[in-house]
């Protein structure tokens, strides 16, 4: 049998986001536990679906249930839940580029845009991140990886109003300062060279924006995270959603 990642403790604490339930309507699953597991193994290793060890079952059904709770953003609730326990006081916003493996590009235009774009480094989609003050991902957006980051700041942001938002001098526009300041967060994002009023920075408060830089480290583990095979931007955004879960449950 290969390598499971879930303690006991761990898959008792999501099971009830998962369907399936004796309670739910349809029929019971038996081997959640099994198929989360499976995911996990493909999201740890990189690996194609069809690699999939057969003690997980059948790589194609496992595969088209995947794409079901996909599509269903089972995983994205999982997360949701997880991230209700996250600490607002402190926030941080930053982004990380996720090479696009050839195997993703192609998707049919009828599905809309797959954020995906090109960069110096090719084909690329970035992945926006929302982190509180234990350094633990509460929010995220994809876009193609020649998108500015700052157009996503202020959506992931969304209701939030913490005692403060630190960020790099990328987010040291107009918009999202006056934006802050109108909400009472402050601002510890550095100036931009180029800005004629320097303004001053909370230095021990944007030393802490390592917690952001070192949640990227942890989700890129995920092989699956750290490149992208998945042509629907959905399907990575789900792995992204899951290793994200996975970190809140370690």
């Amino acid at each position: 049998m290969p390598r499971l990642m879930l303690s006991d403790d761990q898959y008792e604490r999501i099971s009830p986001f998962l369907p399936g339930k004796d309670s739910d309507p349809g029929r019971t699953a038996a081997d959640n536990r099994l198929f989360v597991e499976a995911v996990l193994w493909i999201a740890r290793t990189g690996s194609p679906w069809r690699d999939l060890p057969p003690d997980f079952g059948l790589w194609n059904s496992v595969y088209k249930r995947f794409a079901r709770w996909s599509r269903a953003e089972i995983w994205h609730s999982v997360f949701a839940e997880l991230a209700g326990d996250a600490d607002f006081e402190e926030i941080f916003i930053d982004s990380t580029i996720v090479r696009v493996h050839q195997h993703a590009a192609g998707a049919p235009k009828k599905t809309g845009d797959q954020s995906i774009g090109r960069s110096r480094g090719g084909l690329t989609t970035k992945i926006h991140a929302l982190v509180d003050g234990l350094g633990m991902l509460a929010r995220f957006s994809l876009t193609g990886g020649q998108k500015s980051d700052t157009r996503e700041a202020l959506p992931l942001l969304g209701e939030l109003k913490p005692s403060s938002l630190a960020a790099d001098k990328a987010y040291d526009t107009n918009v999202i300062l006056q934006y802050l300041e109108s909400v009472g967060i402050q601002a510890v994002i550095p100036s931009k060279e180029n800005r004629r009023e320097q303004r001053p920075l909370d230095k021990h408060l944007y030393a802490s924006r390592n917690l952001i830089e070192r949640f990227f480290c942890r989700i890129k583990q995920f092989r699956r995270v750290a490149t992208r095979f998945d042509k629907l931007s959905k399907r990575f955004a789900s792995f992204v959603a899951l290793a994200a879960a996975f970190v809140w449950l370690c």
